[in-house]
Formats: C-alpha cells, structure tokens, sequence
C-alpha cells in the first residue's frame, strides 16, 4: 500500500497545529535547505518565463509562491491548511495582485479540477509529496490541469537516503597524524511504503505525519497517468568551514527533484 486517504484529515489536523511555528521559522526567505537544495535546481527545471500561470501545490506560507511572482509568473497557490493560506496571505500583501490563495485539499480530484483545466503552464511542490496522503488524485488532475507541454516539477527528502528509521553518523577519526570526517547514513528498510511520524524542525509543536515511497513508486505513478519523465536533479550542500563539524550532505544528496511533462 503506497496511499492512506483515510490519514488525510489527521495530516491536515496536524499542519494546522505546526503551520504558526512553520512560517515564523521558516519567515520570508526559507530555511537553508530551501535556499540552497530546494530552489536553485526547482527554477532551473521549471524554467518559468514572464506571464506563464504556475500552480503552487502545497504553498505553505507562500515563500515560493512569491519568488515565482517575482519571476513573472501568475501564481495559483493551495495548500490543505487554512492557517497556512492565513500566513501565505499576510505575508504576501504586496502580491495579491499575481498571486491567488485558496484552501484546496490535494487528495480531492473535484477540487482540484476546479483550479481550471489546460490552464497551467507549470505546476510545482516543494518537499510536500511526501506530506500528502494519497497522490493518486493530484497526479490525475494534472493531466487535465496543465497545458499541452506543461510539466510538473516537484522535491521530495531523498527516499534512499531518508528513509524510515535512517542513522545519521558523522565519524571522526585520526589518520597519518590528521584528523579526517566521514558522514553515512544507515538504512534499514526502503522499498516498503509506510506512514511514519517526523519531526521536520527541532522544537516543533507537535510531530506531523510523512508518507514514504520509494522512487519506483514516483516514477511509475506518473508514467502511467501519460507523463514523461525528462528532468532530475540531486542536489547536494557545497563543503563550508564548518563541514567538519556536523552531518552534512556534501556526498549524498538529502533531496531528489523530478521534472515531468505532459505528452
């Protein structure tokens, strides 16, 4: 089982209860996860140009909603969470003109279509599929939702690396007289699909519910819902002074981003 409708509204419950921490943590220009993984390789594969229409799926507090305002786009952007919508709104009084909030729940085929068919240049989640119950339906409605040529660029943690119950290890160790670091991760299970509770920033309210699959499952879902897969990135943290002091992911990638297109 790769898709649990019926966790939907705990998932939703849960958001609504982080959403006030999310956004005043995460403020107007993201976190360093978002700044340097997420978005550089997320604007190179979504390519937006002047006046395109691109749909923020799962917008959160509207950080990229904005930026892709910025860019020239026209933005329409949902996201389950009503409290999260109140956020992206007050942050975002100097573009309502470009961009559209609405609740909309990603799991409901009805509502989405209601966004408008063939009416998108692009769509785009950030780390947000993995938050999402059942994808079934939202992969479904983009079919209908995107333009001919339109594609759909979303991140997720990298599920091979991020995995239910992964070790992080950061080792230390003297060798020839210098002191040399290694970072790995240890997995235990990946190919199993399963709900698991997360906490994604330390100090957060409460824990909120992640859906892992595998990227097989990814893959597949979207070759048969008629889209074609040609774009994905694996974006990695660059070394800094610092490397050497903590876990960080120089060597393996902490996030995969597909691109798809709509044949």
């Amino acid at each position: 089982m790769s898709e649990w409708k019926e966790l939907t509204n705990e998932s939703q419950t849960r958001w609504d209860g982080i959403a006030e921490f999310w956004d005043n943590y995460m403020g107007e220009q993201s976190n360093r996860f978002h700044r340097e993984i997420v978005r550089p390789k997320t604007e190179e594969l979504l390519t937006v140009n002047e006046g395109q229409i691109i749909l923020d799926i799962a917008c959160g507090n509207g950080n990229f909603s904005r930026r892709l305002a910025d860019l020239g786009a026209e933005v329409v952007a949902f996201d389950y969470s009503a409290k999260m919508i109140e956020r992206a709104e007050l942050r975002s009084k100097d573009y309502l003109n470009r961009i559209k909030y609405q609740v909309v729940d990603a799991t409901n085929y009805d509502s989405l279509i209601e966004l408008g068919t063939e009416r998108y240049d692009g769509a785009v989640a950030n780390m947000a599929l993995m938050d999402i119950a059942d994808i079934t339906s939202l992969t479904r409605a983009l079919q209908q939702l995107l333009k001919k040529n339109g594609v759909f660029v979303f991140s997720i943690p990298h599920p091979c690396f991020q995995a239910p119950n992964t070790r992080k290890i950061h080792e230390t160790e003297e060798i020839n007289g210098e002191i040399v670091t290694r970072n790995s991760v240890q997995i235990s299970k990946y190919l199993s699909p399963e709900p698991i509770e997360t906490i994604g920033i330390r100090g957060q309210p409460v824990s909120h519910i992640l859906f892992h699959r595998p990227l097989s499952y990814y893959v597949k879902l979207f070759l048969s819902a008629n889209f074609v897969l040609d774009g994905w990135e694996e974006p990695n943290f660059q070394k800094d002074e610092d490397s050497n002091k903590r876990f960080d992911w120089y060597e393996l990638p902490p996030a995969v981003i597909f691109r798809f297109k709509k044949l």
